[in-house]
């Protein structure tokens, strides 16, 4: 499981160019997700996503939480995040995990997520056509694979 964390003081999904989520101040996270992804990857990244430290403390250290502030999450499913760019120019997915593996993990992610965070969580559409707006806050981005926790 690959994600990329974004420090937000907002975030819009505009899904199937309809209907509009947003969140506020908080964190976007892109999620995606591989064949060999389980549920002990999605608790553990759940659990880091929502505890780090990223945001400015009264001394503008950052030193708080999601927590901390009060913030909400936006969550959106993003499978280009297991590009392999080795060969040509044209990126493989083939790591990417198919929508009967990847839908669950998602939706258990999701959940995951709420259950630990005081502000709220938001959504994009799985397998949708969806564009992204955000505020990038810092910026501060950071990204984490639970293959290589580093």
């Amino acid at each position: 499981m690959r994600v990329v964390i974004q420090r937000v003081t907002k975030a819009e999904v505009v899904i199937n160019g309809a209907e509009k989520r947003s969140a506020g101040q908080g964190l976007l996270i892109l999620a995606g997700f591989e064949n060999a992804d389980t549920a002990d990857d999605v608790v553990w990244l759940a659990k880091k996503a929502v505890n780090l430290r990223i945001f400015n403390d009264d001394n503008g250290v950052m030193n708080l939480s999601l927590n901390d502030i009060g913030g909400d999450v936006m969550i959106v499913s993003q499978f280009t995040l297991h590009a392999k760019t080795k060969k040509g120019n044209r990126p493989s997915y083939i790591h990417a995990a198919p929508p009967g593996i990847a839908v669950p993990l998602y939706e258990s992610f999701v959940d995951e997520v709420r259950k630990l965070i005081k502000g709220k969580a938001v959504t994009g559409e799985f397998g949708a056509h969806m564009e992204i707006s955000l505020v990038n806050d810092g910026p501060v981005t950071i990204v984490i694979d639970t293959k290589n926790k580093e």
